[in-house]
C-alpha cells in the first residue's frame, strides 16, 4: 500500500480548486438537467418513435439505473480514487447521450436512457465527494450551498430548456447538447484535479452490489408503476412488494459478513449519519411530492399555460438558491450546522400549510407565490447543510460510500414522495367525484385520465366540479407535505452537533 499526504484547505492550490469546482458544477448540471429536461419533449418523442404505452420507461429507466449505481460509485471511488471514476461516469453518460439522440425506436431509447443513468449515478455522488477531498468541513458549507443552487436552477431550466430545444431544433438535441458540456467538464477535471486518495488493494463486494441493485430496481419499479401502470394489488405489484424487502434482507445479511461491504454496517451505528440520511430522505419526499403536482395545479386550477406554469415555479427555486448559498456561508462562518435544517423544516412546514389553505380557499398568486418562496428558502437550508454534517462525521475511507448513500436515500425519498402524492390525489378524486365519472365507459374515457386540453372541452358544469375536486385533492398533497416536514423536524432534533474540522487531513483522525 502506498500513500500520499492528504491536502488541507490551505495546501490545495487555488487554481486547482477553481478549475475542479467549475468541472464539478458542469457535471452536476449534466445530471440534474437530464432528470427533467426530457419531460417536455416526451409528446414529440412519441409522435416520432411511437410506443405510447411504454412512455413512462423513458424516465423510469434513467431513474432506476442512476439510483441503483450511486452507492457502487461511492465505494469504488473510495478504493480507486475519484478522478478515474469521474472519467468513467462522464464518458458512460456521454455515450448514452449519443445513443439516445440516435435512437430509432422507443425500445432503443429506453435502453439507451438506462446507459445514461449508469453514468449519471456517479456524477452527483462523485461531485459532492470530490469537494470533501479538497475543502475542509468548516469551509465546505459554502460550496455545498452552490451545489444546491445548481440543483434548483436546473429544476427550473430543465423543462424550459427541453421545450425550447425541441421546438427550435429537435428532441434529439436535448441529448446532443450534453456533449460539449460533458467535454468541458472532463477537460477541467483532467487539468485541475490531482490524485488526493490512497492507492489501496481492496476486494469488491460483488454479492452486496447485486443484491442492492436488485432490491432498488424492485422498489423503484413498485413506486413508479403502482397505481399508474398496474393496480396496486395486481400480481406484478405484489411480486415487487415481496421481492424488494427480500433482496434488502439478504443484503443486510451479506453486509454483516462481507470483508469489505459496499454499505459498511458501521455507518449505521453513526448517529449523525443515521439522522442526516433520514431527514434528507424525508425532505426529498416532501419536496418532490409537491413539485410533481404544482404545474398541474397552475394549469388546471389557475388556468396558466404550460410555459407560464414553469415560470411560476421560479420563485420557489429562487428561494432554494438564496437559502442554500447564504446558509452555506453561515455554516462556514459559525462552524454550526444543526440550527439551519431545524429552521428550514419549520419554514417548510409553515409554507406547506399556507399552500394547503390557499388551495382549499381558492386564493390567487398573491398568497401562493410568497408561500413558494418560503418553501424554497426552507428546503434550501436543509439538504446542503446536512451533507456537510454527514461528511464531517465519517472517516476519509468511508467518505465516498457515505455520500453515495445520501444520493441513494434522496432518490428513494423523491420516488416515494411522488408515489404517495399520486395515491393521495387519486384517492381524493374518487371520493369527491361521482363514481361514474372515474370509471371509463364504452364511449368515453374516465375524467381522471383526461389531459388539460381535454378537460377544457368538457361541459362547463362538469368542468367546474372536476376543477374543484382537483383543487381539494392537490391541497391534500400539500397537507401531506406539511406532515412529512413535521416528521423530519422531529427527527432532526436528534442530530448531534459536532465541531466542523478545520482541515481535510483531520478526517483521517476522526474518531466518530
Amino acid at each position: 500500500m502506498t500513500s500520499s499526504p492528504r491536502p488541507t484547505a490551505a495546501t490545495v492550490p487555488r487554481r486547482e480548486l477553481y478549475l475542479v469546482f467549475a468541472g464539478l458544477m458542469l457535471a452536476l448540471a449534466l445530471a440534474s438537467l437530464d432528470q427533467n429536461i426530457v419531460s417536455t419533449a416526451l409528446p414529440r418523442i412519441v409522435s416520432d418513435l411511437g410506443g405510447l404505452a411504454h412512455l413512462s420507461w423513458v424516465v423510469t429507466a434513467f431513474m432506476v439505473a442512476s439510483t441503483s449505481t450511486a452507492p457502487l460509485y461511492g465505494k469504488l471511488s473510495d478504493m480507486y480514487g475519484r478522478k478515474p471514476l469521474f472519467f468513467t461516469a462522464i464518458i458512460i453518460f456521454l455515450i448514452g447521450s449519443i445513443l439516445c439522440g440516435a435512437a430509432q425506436t422507443m425500445l432503443q431509447l429506453i435502453l439507451f436512457r438506462a446507459v445514461q443513468g449508469l453514468g449519471a449515478g456517479g456524477l452527483i455522488t462523485l461531485a459532492q465527494t470530490t469537494v470533501s477531498d479538497l475543502i475542509a468541513p468548516r469551509e465546505r458549507g459554502r460550496y455545498q450551498g452552490l451545489f444546491g443552487a445548481v440543483f434548483a436552477a436546473c429544476s427550473v431550466a430543465g423543462p424550459l430548456l427541453g421545450g425550447f430545444i425541441t421546438d427550435a431544433l429537435s428532441w434529439r438535441w436535448i441529448f446532443y447538447v450534453n456533449l460539449p458540456v460533458g467535454a468541458a467538464a472532463l477537460a477541467l477535471i483532467a487539468i485541475g484535479l490531482r490524485r488526493h486518495c490512497q492507492t489501496v488493494t481492496h476486494r469488491i463486494d460483488y454479492a452486496g452490489a447485486v443484491l442492492l441493485t436488485c432490491g432498488t430496481v424492485c422498489l423503484l419499479l413498485f413506486l413508479s408503476w403502482g397505481g399508474a401502470v398496474y393496480p396496486w394489488l395486481s400480481p406484478v405489484m405484489l411480486a415487487l412488494a415481496f421481492a424488494a424487502p427480500l433482496f434488502y434482507g439478504l443484503l443486510v445479511r451479506e453486509e454483516r459478513r462481507a470483508a469489505e461491504p459496499i454499505l459498511p454496517p458501521r455507518l449505521f451505528r453513526n448517529p449523525v449519519f443515521v439522522v442526516a440520511t433520514s431527514v434528507i430522505g424525508l425532505n426529498a419526499m416532501a419536496l418532490f411530492g409537491s413539485l410533481v403536482f404544482l404545474p398541474l395545479f397552475f394549469q388546471l386550477v389557475l388556468g396558466a399555460s404550460p410555459s407560464h406554469a414553469g415560470l411560476m415555479m421560479a420563485p420557489m427555486m429562487g428561494g432554494v438558491i438564496v437559502a442554500a448559498v447564504i446558509g452555506g456561508r453561515l455554516v462556514s462562518a459559525t462552524g454550526r450546522y444543526k440550527i439551519f435544517p431545524v429552521v428550514g423544516l419549520v419554514t417548510g412546514f409553515c409554507a406547506f400549510s399556507t399552500l394547503a389553505w390557499a388551495a382549499m380557499a381558492g386564493s390567487g398568486l398573491a398568497v401562493i407565490e410568497p408561500a413558494l418562496i418560503l418553501l424554497g428558502c426552507g428546503f434550501g437550508l436543509v439538504m446542503p447543510n446536512l451533507t456537510v454534517a454527514l461528511q464531517n462525521s465519517v472517516s476519509r475511507g468511508d467518505m465516498g460510500v457515505a455520500t453515495s448513500v445520501t444520493a441513494f436515500i434522496r432518490s428513494l425519498g423523491g420516488a416515494l414522495g411522488v408515489a404517495v402524492a399520486g395515491a393521495v390525489v387519486a384517492f381524493r378524486m374518487r371520493r369527491l367525484l361521482p363514481p361514474e365519472w372515474t370509471v371509463p365507459g364504452a364511449a368515453r374515457p374516465s375524467l381522471l385520465e383526461m389531459g388539460v386540453q381535454q378537460i377544457g372541452r368538457i361541459p362547463l358544469d362538469q368542468r367546474t366540479v372536476l376543477l374543484s375536486a382537483y383543487r381539494h385533492a392537490i391541497a391534500t398533497t400539500f397537507m401531506t407535505g406539511a406532515g412529512v416536514a413535521a416528521l423530519a423536524f422531529a427527527v432532526v432534533l436528534f442530530l448531534p452537533e459536532r465541531p466542523l474540522r478545520d482541515t481535510v487531513a483531520a478526517s483521517e483522525r476522526a474518531g466518530y
